[in-house]
């Protein structure tokens, strides 16, 4: 039984001597078990109704030496009961005993009574001899990973030979370590800690395990010969720490214990596998990490290893450091940013000396001049982050350290395609750069993913950052962010056409996984020396899908910036990266705007006699004006707009044509023409297959619909509509549609749930930096007076806001189907 407990020291003092209490009472004679019991005190976190923490662990550990019929306590529990034991009960100090979390040793004390057993054997601590070993006392505890912990000792009972791999500083030898300590039993020969990282020539290897092992030369004989015949008798435990730089030795020497000593089980720690025959590897994942994009309480925040390695050593800095709601997101940050490594997170906790934890954040980008000062004992690659990475650097061949270099012009990751594409030439051939990407995962440089039914690869950012100024002080960081460049636009172009087809979800899928890619190509087409056109060629492709997926303020602002780097130049890219910046500008109700961009638009889609250009300018223009009240102008563009597309025999166009005269009609009040154009314009696109402009089109129906009165088929519309914009992905859509969804059900008289949907739709607008326009604020101020309800409306309209946008989208359909 093992226990901690957070409560105030009287209630703790009370529960203490309780249990203690329980203890010694006899149990029934027809009772046959042996109780063991460990009991600790210490800070844990709750969550998922279990407890989590380091005194968890200390408490397991410490529960681990006993045996059966014994009740051990740790210092600290001691200190709090010694003064209200039951009658008769004492407490018998047991001295000092190193725990097999390796940490700083535990004074234990044993709980005595006339009714309890007193005479047990020793405790099965490191300290015992049956316990043989040679491991480390380590000055800091072992955070978290008692999932890979389990796995690893799972591993080792399946295999002789069990390499963990990983980046740089991921924890790897303190994992091996706490499983070597583990699985100590008393029986056999030990586990044995051969420290490898300081040892430059590799023919030392088999010497420095036999002196790990205290096995002497002997004249005439090599010491691999000496050491086999030592071990082939043996039952015991070897941990090879640090194999990287002395791999070849390290296999060599793997591979003729595990074939001659069957006795002999290896634990190797390696960025990369020895490669030999019965090698079980297993990859050290990083700590476990928040979602900085996500609002995060601290009592959340530290149910992460990351976080929880950052706070226990920072309060080593600095004592009364606690995390707030104020810095809970720069926290949240650093540990995502340093991708929950557990070295680079102890450097940057030892900051917290001289900055705050939003400071350490915000310098991160520097972070080879931050992240120093680390254990002067430690060896040189662990006391700063560059000498860490650099260790690893050097390792490489002159081929990998090129391809490396040029990866990290990728942001959030890459396919092969794009890999051979962009990085080859020079030392590194295009057919090599699959065969180079497996050697630099192998290494625990990059890291791959599953992507639907291909493979993307990336860089943890501290290495990405690392290779990048790697590849600017070569010289060629201009090259190859110019073929970086040159390929996104390409792909940007290539994928523009799909976006309004039956495929175009797969297609806006495939742009999002390439955002971040496709941001650093736009801030690298402002580069000097690079082509004017190349951001208003990629800027005017990715404008759609900005549209699309809500990035309206961010689209908005590559193409000002594209538009005002390239005045001049091809007129054809100028007006439609006018054109598409007039429609994001209309998207966030920035009316007049728009409509100074459309006119521009339009007078050099005019001066060029591109007719497409014309008919979707004047049909944009036409909008403009409906939606500001100005019907007298908006008619004749919305004519000459249609009128465009049909000599064009754009089926498309004539529908969108059609859309924007029925929302006209239906503005100013004429029902039944709207409700015929609607239908038509829903019809063609149904045909077409467009999701996005099927989904707009139902909106229009919908609304047409519910003036019409008849608010239950509204619903259904606007149902199917939010349904249609939640596939594409369309959070601009899925904010009107709940909106309208609102209203359909304030027609019912549903006043509160109406006001929820309101408040969901408000927030997802905010957001997007698009509010509510001046006809749904009307509509939202009639039904409030309508229904009379202002306190429980707003309650409603406030928990409206607090939900997610999945949460929102379940509520309204689960309504619509209720209402059926």
């Amino acid at each position: 039984f093992c226990a901690a407990f957070t409560t105030a020291t009287e209630a703790l003092e009370a529960t203490l001597a309780a249990q203690l209490v329980l203890l010694i009472e006899p149990w029934p004679e027809q009772t046959s078990i042996t109780v063991r019991m460990a009991l600790h005190t210490g800070t844990v976190v709750s969550r998922d109704n279990d407890y989590f923490g380091s005194p968890l662990n200390r408490v397991a550990r410490l529960l681990s030496t006993g045996h059966g019929g014994q009740t051990l306590l740790s210092a600290a529990t001691q200190e709090l009961v010694r003064d209200s034991l039951p009658a008769g009960a004492t407490l018998h100090a047991l001295g000092e005993h190193r725990l097999k979390d390796l940490g700083r040793p535990e004074s234990v004390f044993q709980l005595l009574h006339p009714a309890l057993p007193s005479e047990f054997a020793s405790l099965k601590s490191l300290d015992n001899p049956e316990l043989r070993h040679n491991l480390p006392q380590q000055v800091t505890s072992f955070v978290g990973r008692e999932q890979q912990v389990a796995e690893v000792k799972n591993l080792l009972a399946k295999t002789r030979l069990l390499t963990l791999t990983g980046s740089g500083g991921c924890g790897k030898t303190r994992l091996a370590l706490q499983v070597a300590a583990d699985i100590l039993d008393g029986e056999g020969d030990g586990a044995w800690l051969v420290e490898l990282a300081s040892l430059a020539d590799p023919n030392l290897v088999p010497a420095t395990v036999a002196g790990v092992l205290n096995v002497k030369e002997e004249p005439g004989k090599p010491i691999t010969q000496s050491l086999v015949e030592f071990l082939k008798s043996k039952r015991l435990l070897l941990v090879l720490d640090n194999c990287e730089h002395l791999l070849d030795a390290c296999a060599k020497l793997a591979d003729t214990l595990i074939r001659q000593c069957p006795g002999v089980q290896i634990l190797a720690s390696s960025r990369e596998a020895l490669g030999i025959a019965g090698e079980q590897t297993y990859r050290v994942p990083s700590l476990s990490l928040p979602d900085p994009s996500k609002h995060l309480t601290p009592e959340v925040l530290s149910h992460f290893e990351a976080v929880q390695l950052f706070i226990e050593r920072a309060l080593f800095q600095q004592s009364t450091f606690a995390v707030t709601n104020s810095n809970a997101p720069a926290l949240a940050s650093i540990c995502h940013r340093l991708d929950g490594i557990p070295l680079a997170i102890e450097l940057a906790a030892a900051r917290v000396r001289s900055l705050s934890v939003e400071d350490i954040n915000s310098k991160l980008d520097q972070r080879f001049r931050l992240l120093t000062g680390g254990s002067r004992t430690a060896l040189p690659r662990q006391q700063t982050l560059r000498s860490l990475i650099d260790w690893s650097y050097d390792l490489l061949s002159d081929t990998e350290k090129a391809l490396l270099c040029r990866l990290s012009v990728f942001a959030g990751g890459w396919t092969l395609e794009s890999a051979e594409q962009v990085c080859s030439g020079d030392v590194v051939e295009d057919w090599e750069v699959l065969d180079l990407l497996t050697s630099l995962y192998d290494k625990s440089l990059m890291v791959s993913e599953p992507s639907g039914s291909s493979t993307r690869y990336r860089l943890l950012e501290t290495v990405r950052q690392y290779a990048r100024d790697r590849l600017l002080e070569s010289g060629e960081g201009a090259v190859y962010r110019g073929r970086h460049l040159s390929y996104y636009i390409e792909l940007g172009e290539a994928v523009e056409p799909q976006l309004v087809g039956p495929d175009q979800v797969i297609w806006l899928d495939r742009l999002e996984l390439e955002h971040d890619n496709l941001r650093a190509a736009l801030e690298w087409s402002s580069d000097v020396g690079v082509d004017s056109s190349s951001g208003l060629r990629l800027a005017g492709a990715l404008s759609r899908f900005w549209q699309v997926r809500g990035y309206l303020s961010e689209g908005r602002e590559h193409l000002s910036r594209a538009l005002v780097r390239e005045p001049g130049g091809d007129a054809a890219l100028r007006a439609k990266a006018l054109n598409r910046a007039g429609v994001l500008a209309w998207n966030q109700g920035d009316y007049a705007l728009a409509r100074v961009l459309h006119e521009e638009s339009l007078a050099i889609y005019q001066e060029n006699r591109d007719k497409a250009g014309i008919a979707n300018a004047f049909i944009n223009l036409g909008m403009v004006a409906a939606v500001t009240g100005d019907f007298a102008s908006a008619r004749v563009p919305y004519e000459q707009g249609l009128a465009g597309y049909r000599e064009l025999g754009d089926r498309g166009g004539i529908a969108t044509a059609l859309a924007g005269a029925g929302v006209l009609a239906w503005l100013q009040g004429d029902y039944t023409s709207a409700r015929v154009l609607c239908d038509e314009s829903l019809a063609i696109r149904r045909d077409l297959g467009d999701q996005l402009v099927i989904a707009n089109s139902l909106i229009n129906l919908g609304r047409v619909v519910y003036s019409q009165g008849d608010h239950a088929s509204a619903r259904a519309v606007f149902a199917e509509s939010l349904v249609g914009f939640r596939k594409i992905g369309d959070r601009a859509g899925i904010a009107t549609a709940l909106n309208n969804l609102g209203m359909a059900c304030a027609a019912t008289g549903a006043s509160v749930l109406a006001s929820r949907l309101w408040g969901a739709s408000e927030r997802l607008y905010e957001e997007l930096g698009s509010p509510f326009s001046p006809r749904e604020q009307k509509q939202v101020a009639a039904a409030r007076a309508i229904l009379n309800e202002d306190a429980a409306f707003d309650a409603a309209w406030a928990e409206g806001r607090t939900l997610t946008m999945e949460q929102a989208i379940e509520l309204a359909l689960d309504l619509d189907k209720l209402a059926k």
